[in-house]
């Protein structure tokens, strides 16, 4: 039925019709694997937005534009790019700054100011980088997160003896003569 030996002759028609396109767009389509399901959510804020208030979201975000107020994204990924102009308390697992921030910024893993990024304002995070030609002014706190206490168990320390104290110092007395009045 099939000869795999033969190739395909080409045969001479009429070019193909755009529904003739578009019905073998979906089956190349379907033939590749679908990537999108395997990237991770990166939501976008253009340069042209302003946002004032609290900006709270559960995927990644790359902010160009103008933020006043309060970011608070936990467990995902906070990029400033070159154009963001923020003006908040910043929350967030990881920071990437490129722009500008006027304000605290907290990660729970790594705060990264890159050249030409700027922080106004106290950092905490267990990991941070700025590179040549960021500018930084606040100030660090880089302790890790609250770890358990160390499993090695210490005896107690006996109780510390009571200071000694000199006895007090008195006049050392004159013996008396004996036989002499």
């Amino acid at each position: 039925m099939w000869k795999r030996d033969e190739a395909p002759k080409p045969t001479v028609s009429q070019p193909p019709t755009p529904a003739s396109v578009t019905l073998s767009q979906p089956a190349a389509a379907a033939s590749q694997p679908d990537y999108r399901r395997f990237e991770r959510d990166v939501v976008n804020i253009g340069k042209s937005v302003v946002i004032k208030g609290e900006l709270n979201g559960s995927e990644d975000l790359t902010i160009e534009g103008h933020v006043d107020g309060k970011i608070e994204l936990k467990d995902h990924v906070l990029t400033i790019g070159p154009n963001g102009r923020i003006k908040a308390q910043v929350v967030a697992k990881s920071i990437i700054v490129l722009g500008e921030i006027n304000g605290n910024v907290t990660a729970s893993e790594k705060v990264d100011i890159r050249d030409g990024g700027s922080v106004d304002g106290d950092i905490v995070s267990p990991r941070v980088a700025i590179a040549e030609g960021a500018h930084f002014r606040g100030s660090v706190d880089m302790q890790r997160k609250t770890a358990p206490p160390p499993a090695v168990a210490t005896a107690p320390l006996p109780p510390k003896p009571a200071p000694t104290q000199p006895a007090p110092t008195q006049p050392a007395e004159r013996p008396q003569p004996t036989g002499v009045r």
